[in-house]
């Protein structure tokens, strides 16, 4: 029998030493080497051999192609969107998000949309037992004979059980409860972690198994374990919500097979989660009109337009520090546009407080939310009424020109659909661009143009 040996490992980033250490020499964090046990290497050598398709090396033009439409499509359009048109044969996916948030909710959803097509699924709860299931799988009205269910915790019967049933889809609720007897570690230490995902990624690559991962995440939003857990994995999806809102955002941070820029718009009702397939309305629903300070801009995500609305306040500060906040829009940016403002527009910002904020909870990371930000600032600095029927984007450079952007052709037209009149956009977006009927392009070069039109 081998010796056993134990070793020191970092719950945060995996560090190994063979000696305690009160401090982590690679993330720095303080109590986070908890000692393992490591025996025998685990039989993920064997995993391999036994999945693993004996193909020689061939040229890349010689690889069969899988078939159009193999991809797996749920009854959750939006769901289907943000993997890039359906779950892909054999694929693994990490699903992240903070407690409470719907993951588990939208998986079974899924489940059942893929179950109601007479595919057959396997759901692993391993923290609740099968009564739990039930009731939850019996409020959201996701009770099939193709979806089976499973409280089980050891990922060796797991597998055993995978074999036996043969799902097209596998889920694991959640990965940092599943444990194999290998590895002496508890159940979600860094060992274990790395260990069970490697070993279900070879299982669904060997027998084409599309396997859903659910992961926690720690206090600073990322998902607990190893960094090698997201590199392993095909997609890496997480859940964001604003915490007064009912809303929840589904957001690709990696994907395979499909465009990392996507996401999907739930909104969290008593029946489950229900798709939101007009953004753009539900984002301006409650927009107020003829008040200063509001300006609506339009984003991009992915592929798909979507209308929301810039929110400015400022005010004079009673301190010797103006104070910048921002919500949904980077900090840094917000500080750069204050600055063109004064410097090439000529307003005296040094002794007010503003506030920006992105209505609806969303958080908007493209420079074409610059103009929008620049516009809704100088609304409430003047006091002065943005129309109502007007939409804006465009870059703003630090001499205070108005740069192109890309699909403003896209942007365009759904301004339109949503009954807006006027849309001041950057000169070089606007160029080919043949504008649908009801709506007038307004093109600017730099901010001096876009000041003279609005005050």
């Amino acid at each position: 029998m081998a010796k056993e040996k134990t070793v020191f490992i970092c719950q945060t980033c995996g560090y190994q030493t063979p000696k305690w250490l009160g401090r982590c020499p690679d993330c720095q964090g303080w109590g986070t080497l908890v000692e393992e046990l490591i025996g025998e290497e685990a039989s993920a050598q064997g995993v391999r051999q036994r999945w693993a398709t004996e193909e020689i090396p061939c040229a890349i033009g010689e690889v069969a192609e899988e078939e159009e439409g193999m991809r797996l499509s749920t009854r959750l359009e939006e769901f289907n969107r943000v993997l890039g048109g359906g779950i892909v044969n054999g694929s693994v996916v990490l699903l992240g998000g903070d407690p409470g948030i719907g993951k588990s909710t939208l998986i079974f959803q899924c489940l059942h949309g893929l179950a109601s097509q007479g595919r057959r699924c396997l759901y692993i709860s391993a923290e609740e037992s099968l009564r739990q299931t039930k009731l939850r799988a019996k409020r959201l009205g996701a009770v099939s004979d193709e979806l089976f269910v499973a409280a089980e915790t050891s990922l060796e019967r797991i597998i055993q059980a995978v074999e036996e049933i043969k799902p097209l889809v596998l889920v694991i609720d959640s990965i940092q409860s599943i444990y194999t007897s290998q590895l002496g570690s508890a159940p979600g230490s860094i060992s274990q972690v790395r260990e069970t995902s490697g070993r279900l990624t070879y299982l669904a690559k060997g027998l084409g198994v599309a396997t859903f991962l659910v992961g926690h995440v720690t206090k600073d939003g990322a998902i607990a374990g190893p960094r090698v857990l997201e590199h392993i994995v095909d997609t890496v999806l997480y859940m964001e919500h604003s915490a007064d809102s009912p809303f929840r955002i589904l957001r690709a941070v990696k994907n395979r097979f499909g465009s990392t820029n996507e996401i999907g718009v739930f909104e969290m009702k008593e029946g489950g989660l229900q798709e939101v397939i007009n953004p753009s309305e539900i984002f301006l629903a409650e927009r107020p009109t003829g008040t200063s300070g509001s300006a609506v801009m339009a984003s991009m995500e992915g592929t798909r337009p979507i209308l929301v609305e810039i929110q400015a306040l400022v005010s004079p500060t009673a301190f010797a520090v103006p104070r910048r906040m921002s919500i949904g829009v980077d900090y840094n940016r917000l500080s750069l546009l204050v600055a063109v403002l004064e410097k090439k527009v000529g307003i005296n910002l040094s002794h007010q407080d503003i506030f920006v904020n992105v209505a609806g909870g969303l958080r908007i990371e493209e420079p074409a939310v610059d103009l929008g930000v620049v516009v809704a600032v100088a609304s409430s600095h003047l006091d002065k009424v943005i129309p109502p029927a007007m939409v804006v984007f465009g870059e703003v450079g630090l001499t205070g020109e108005v740069r192109g952007v890309s699909f403003g052709e896209q942007r365009i037209r759904e301004a339109a659909r949503m009954g807006f009149k006027e849309c001041i956009l950057p000169r070089s977006s606007a160029q080919g661009i043949k504008p649908p009927e009801g709506i007038e392009l307004i093109t600017a070069r730099d901010l001096r143009e876009v000041w003279e039109r609005l005050f």
